[in-house]
C-alpha cells in the first residue's frame, strides 16, 4: 500500500504510530481546519462581489456549480500534456488555462466554457476605443470594395522594410494617375495617390490575399509582437501607436465607416452587450462619401454615427440594443493650445449632440504623454467653461495603466480621484496604493479593467500575474472591458475574450465572479446626463432605485438569472448533481 493510499484512510502505517504523527480526523487537526475555513470565509466577504454572490437565486447557484466543474474537466482534458508538447515544438511554449492571449486564443475558443461564456449576458462595454474596436479585417474589405479609395506611401514600397515601416495613408480621390509607377517599385513617387485596388493586385507577393495580410499586420498587433515582452513598454506602444495613422484613414471615410458600425453593432449585440460608452479622440481627418477634402468639423460623423446607431436599433436584432455615447478624448502628448481647441470642440458637439457626448478623456500612453497634474489648468478652465455654456461633461479618466510605483504616472491615479472622475481606466497599478483603494471604494468608483489590453501592451505576462483579482478581494468595484480588440488582434469586436481568460485565470472568480462584474458594467454605464449628487445616488441604489439605471439592472438580472437556467438545461446532465 502506497503512503498516498494510507493517508486517504484506511489504516496507519507502523512509523506513523511510532512517530506519533496526527490525524486529520484528529480532535485538534479539525479545529484547526475549521479555524482556516472561517479565515477564508471571512476574507471572502470582504469581496467587492459578496453581496452578489449572496443574492444568487438557486438556480443561478447550480449553474455556477456546473461551470467549476466544467472548468475542472477542461483543465484536465484540453490542457493536458499532448497539448503543450504539440504547441512548444510549433511555437517553443507551454500551454496552460490562463495563458498568454494569443498562444490561448485557438483553443480557448473550441471549449464548453467558451460557449458558455459566449451566451452570457454582458451589460455595457465601459472602455473600448471606437476606432481600435471595428473589425480591422472587415474595414479592408470594405475599402477594397469601395469606389474610389487610393493609398499612397511616404517612400516607395520596393522592399520588405520599406513595407514595415514605411507612412501609410488612404484616401477618396475622384481620379488617380493610372500609368503612374506602381507603388511597389523604386520608380513609385512619393505621397502620391494610387488605386488601392490596382495596388492590392499587384501586390508582390500573393496578389489580394498577401495585400490583406500586409495590411492586417500594419493596423494590429500581431502574435510576434505580443510575444516579444523583453522589448518593453514603450517598444509595443510605438507599435502600437503606428498602428492608428493607416487604420483611421482607411476608417474615417464615410461610406466605410457606416458598414463597419453596422457590423461594430450586430457584433457587439450578438456577443451579449447591450451598451457601449465609445471613447474617441475626434482629431482624425473625417472624409463624407465623395468628398477628397476633409469635413470642417465632426458634426457629420456624430450625426452619422447617430444614424447608425438608430438604424440598428430599429432592426429585431438590435431592439434589445440600449444605445452608446462617447467619452470626447484628447491625446495626452499635445500642448496647452491643442488641448485647450479641443475642449472647446468637445463642449460645442456636446451642445449639438448633447445625447452622445457623455464624458471627457485624456489618452494615449501615460508614461509618454504629460500626466494629470500637468495638466490641471486646462482641466479647471474646462469645466469652468462648461458651466459658462450650461453643459456638464464629466470626467472618465485613465489612470495608472503603468508599470511605476511613485513616480508621475503612477501618481496620475491621485489627481484621477481629486479632479472627480466618475471611473478609471485600467488603474492597473491602485493596487499599490491602500489609501487610493479605500477612497475609490468610499467614492464608489468604478476600475474599468482591461487585462487582455494589459498583457498584450506588455503591463503583466498572463491574466495569471494581473492586479484586478487584489482589488477584487479588496472589495473595488470593477468592470471587464476589451479597450482595443481591433488593433490588439482579437479578431472580433466582442468582449467574450477578456471574460473567458478572467474565468480561467483566477479561480476565486468562478461564473458568478463574472456575473458581478457584468451587473458593475450595467451599475456605472452613462446612460445620461447627471449631475454628481444624481450619479453618485443612482449608483448607490443600484436596482432598487427609481430611474433607468435601476430600470436596466433590473432588466439585466433577468438575463442572468435566464442564462443561469440555460446552463442548467444544457449542462446538468452532465456536470449537475451532488458533489461526491
Amino acid at each position: 500500500m502506497s503512503d498516498n493510499e494510507l493517508e486517504e484512510g484506511s489504516e496507519l502505517s507502523d512509523w506513523e504510530i511510532e512517530e506519533g504523527l496526527p490525524q486529520f480526523e484528529d480532535q485538534f487537526i479539525q479545529k484547526y481546519l475549521s479555524g482556516r475555513e472561517a479565515l477564508i470565509e471571512q476574507e471572502k466577504s470582504q469581496r467587492s462581489d459578496n453581496a452578489f454572490r449572496q443574492s444568487l437565486t438557486p438556480m443561478a447557484t447550480e449553474a455556477c456549480t456546473i461551470v467549476s466543474r466544467i472548468l475542472s474537466e477542461e483543465r484536465r482534458t484540453i490542457w493536458t500534456e499532448e497539448l503543450q508538447r504539440d504547441v512548444a515544438d510549433k511555437e517553443d511554449v507551454n500551454m496552460y488555462p490562463g495563458m498568454m492571449f494569443h498562444l490561448a486564443r485557438d483553443v480557448m475558443e473550441k471549449t464548453k466554457s467558451w460557449q458558455i461564456v459566449k451566451n452570457m449576458p454582458k451589460g455595457a462595454l465601459l472602455h473600448a476605443h471606437m476606432d481600435a474596436t471595428l473589425d480591422v479585417s472587415f474595414v479592408i474589405e470594405q475599402a477594397l470594395a469601395t469606389q474610389g479609395i487610393a493609398m499612397s506611401a511616404n517612400k516607395p514600397l520596393s522592399h520588405s522594410k520599406a513595407q514595415e515601416d514605411a507612412e501609410i495613408r488612404f484616401r477618396f480621390r475622384k481620379s488617380v494617375d493610372a500609368g503612374g509607377s506602381s507603388i511597389w517599385t523604386d520608380q513609385y513617387q512619393a505621397s502620391t495617390f494610387v488605386s488601392m485596388k490596382e495596388a492590392a493586385e499587384s501586390f508582390p507577393i500573393n496578389g489580394v490575399v498577401g495585400f490583406r495580410s500586409w495590411l492586417t499586420r500594419l493596423c494590429t498587433i500581431t502574435l510576434e509582437d505580443s510575444l516579444k515582452h523583453y522589448h518593453g513598454v514603450d517598444a509595443i506602444w510605438q507599435k502600437f501607436g503606428n498602428c492608428f495613422g493607416t487604420l483611421n484613414s482607411l476608417e474615417y471615410y464615410e461610406p466605410v465607416l457606416r458598414s463597419a458600425m453596422r457590423k461594430l453593432f450586430r457584433d457587439l449585440r450578438q456577443d451579449g452587450v447591450q451598451w457601449v460608452d465609445f471613447r474617441s479622440v475626434f482629431a482624425q481627418a473625417y472624409f463624407l462619401e465623395g468628398c477628397e477634402e476633409p469635413a470642417p468639423d465632426y458634426k457629420d460623423f456624430l450625426r452619422i454615427l447617430q444614424e447608425e446607431l438608430e438604424a440598428f436599433r430599429g432592426l429585431d436584432q438590435g431592439k434589445d440594443f440600449w444605445g452608446c455615447r462617447f467619452i470626447w478624448t484628447s491625446l495626452r502628448f499635445w500642448g496647452k493650445k491643442q488641448i485647450v481647441e479641443h475642449m472647446k470642440s468637445c463642449i460645442e458637439m456636446k451642445k449639438q449632440f448633447p445625447d452622445l457626448i457623455c464624458g471627457y478623456d485624456c489618452v494615449g500612453q501615460e508614461d509618454g504623454g504629460r500626466p494629470l497634474a500637468d495638466l490641471t489648468p486646462e482641466f479647471f478652465w474646462f469645466k469652468k467653461r462648461c458651466m459658462e455654456h450650461g453643459v456638464d461633461i464629466p470626467f472618465f479618466f485613465h489612470a495608472g495603466e503603468c508599470l511605476g510605483d511613485g513616480d508621475e504616472t503612477d501618481n496620475n491615479l491621485f489627481d484621477a480621484i481629486l479632479l472627480g472622475t466618475r471611473r478609471i481606466g485600467h488603474g492597473f497599478s491602485l493596487y499599490k496604493h491602500p489609501l487610493l483603494t479605500e477612497m475609490v471604494k468610499t467614492k464608489r468608483i468604478l476600475i474599468e479593467s482591461c487585462p487582455i489590453s494589459n498583457e498584450v501592451l506588455r503591463l503583466t505576462s498572463s491574466i495569471k500575474a494581473h492586479p484586478l483579482p487584489a482589488l477584487l478581494a479588496r472589495g473595488v468595484p470593477c468592470s471587464l472591458s476589451n479597450d482595443d480588440p481591433g488593433v490588439l488582434g482579437y479578431g472580433v469586436s466582442g468582449v467574450t475574450h477578456d471574460f473567458w481568460q478572467a474565468l480561467q485565470g483566477w479561480e476565486n472568480l468562478g461564473l458568478e465572479g463574472l456575473g458581478s462584474l457584468a451587473e458593475n458594467s450595467v451599475r456605472w454605464a452613462s446612460y445620461t446626463d447627471q449631475s454628481t449628487k444624481e450619479w453618485n445616488k443612482d449608483v448607490a441604489d443600484g436596482k432598487h432605485g427609481q430611474g433607468l439605471r435601476a430600470e436596466r439592472l433590473r432588466t439585466w438580472t433577468e438575463q442572468w438569472n435566464e442564462f443561469c437556467e440555460w446552463v442548467v438545461m444544457e449542462y446538468a446532465i452532465e456536470y449537475g448533481g451532488v458533489d461526491d
